[in-house]
């Protein structure tokens, strides 16, 4: 299945190799340059590049490419998950997944790699069972294995992997038992310059952290589920995601924030007006926070004179782009960004308007309504301290002018 890995910084160069059946030559990877090359960004290099005797699976994460390469035909998304997984383990084991932590940990890496792969193939990709195998790394154990000459390779099997809910250790205790839970939305959605939605999705996940004693059975209960609007399930020793979920039905989607704007270009003249205001929208009553606007304005667009009522802006007059970090919205006074723009003297006025960006979050809302309505513990007798945490995020959220 899964020949090599190779890991390549936003640079270009390729930090860190590993294979697991013949070797393949670093070569393959220019296959994968030439994509780089032709993408604008990192984001857009296709996930599946095909060259004569291989085809490259990539996903990118953390400003690193993870690149796998495999000889025959497999299904695409089972790699792609596994190099997410990948990604995951590296983050559970070292708190960030980036360049320079992977070069400090290379041996705790390679060993982690040897066995989530058994000759190519998926065989401990469970965090728990991983850290039973390799142990994660300490300052203490880093020292007594230099001194030592010893490794993190645990002396014991893990006591999951022969087990019927492989993805829990077994014996775990703990002083404290607790529960939490983070329903996180992203909402992606692009406005047209009228106000209506032209299109709005959102995309979910519930990210939990447990650490409870022995062998708890839990179930969630929701106010907005579809069906059964139970969710039951053994939890993992830790953090892990308990799922993922797609909301695609524009109606279901509320938009939590407006953008006024009056951008105006006119010919033979070397003046524009540009106006922006964001209001709150449908939030039921929550602040809206972390606000960031940006535009990529016009070549013609030499220099901007803007005066913001709230915050600080910049705008690059060589990459032409407009940034206003708004903070906090306030209800009783809109933020606005108002001024003139100098444009190129002759120059024909712009094709279009420039598109406007927003980032945002919300915190202790979940936009599409799902609500966790309680949280019960079966198979064990103490009881838990439980919490529950909402936030609502901008995913690409574009407004048109």
């Amino acid at each position: 299945m899964i020949h090599s890995l190779f890991l390549i910084n936003s640079s270009g160069d390729i930090f860190l190799e590993k294979h697991w059946k013949s070797v393949v030559s670093r070569s393959v990877c220019d296959y994968f340059f030439e994509a780089q090359e032709r993408a604008t960004e990192a984001e857009n290099v296709p996930p599946v590049i095909p060259t004569p005797h291989h085809y490259l699976l990539s996903v990118y994460r953390h400003k690193i490419f993870f690149v796998a390469v495999i000889q025959t035909e497999v299904p695409p998304l089972f790699v792609i998950e596994f190099l997410h997984r990948v990604v995951d383990t590296f983050q559970d084991y070292f708190g960030v997944c980036s360049e320079p932590v992977i070069k400090d940990n290379v041996v705790v890496v390679y060993e982690v790699l040897e066995e989530m792969l058994d000759n190519g193939f998926p065989l401990a990709t469970e965090s728990n069972i991983l850290k039973e195998l390799i142990k994660p790394p300490t300052i203490l154990r880093t020292v007594v294995n230099t001194i030592t000459g010893s490794t993190n390779v645990g002396d014991q099997l893990p006591t999951g992997q022969l087990s019927v809910v492989p993805w829990r250790r077994t014996g775990v205790k703990y002083t404290n038992n607790e529960a939490y839970f983070d329903v996180i939305e992203e909402i992606d959605a692009i406005i047209d310059k009228s106000g209506s939605t032209i299109t709005a999705e959102i995309q979910g996940v519930i990210d939990a952290c447990v650490k409870l004693t022995g062998m708890p059975d839990l179930t969630l209960s929701f106010m907005r589920w579809e069906s059964e609007r139970i969710l039951s399930f053994i939890p993992p020793d830790g953090n892990f995601r308990l799922l993922s979920y797609h909301v695609s039905a524009q109606n279901l989607v509320a938009i939590p924030v407006y953008v006024k704007h009056s951008i105006s270009f006119r010919d033979s003249s070397s003046l524009g007006r540009f106006e922006i205001t964001v209001g709150p929208k449908q939030t039921m009553g929550k602040t809206i926070e972390g606000v960031i606007v940006t535009s990529q304005m016009p070549k013609g667009v030499l220099n901007m004179s803007l005066t913001p009522s709230q915050g600080t802006h910049t705008f690059d007059p060589v990459t032409k782009m407009l940034s206003w970090d708004v903070g906090k919205i306030n209800p009783q006074k809109l933020p606005s960004l108002k001024g003139t723009m100098s444009l190129q003297a002759g120059a024909s006025k712009p094709d279009e308007n420039p598109t406007i960006n927003l980032q945002f979050k919300i915190q202790q809302l979940a936009i599409s309504g799902l609500k966790v309505n309680r949280l019960d513990m079966y198979g064990e007798k103490y009881k838990p301290f439980k919490g529950i945490k909402y936030m609502t995020k901008a995913g690409k959220f574009q407004v048109r002018t």
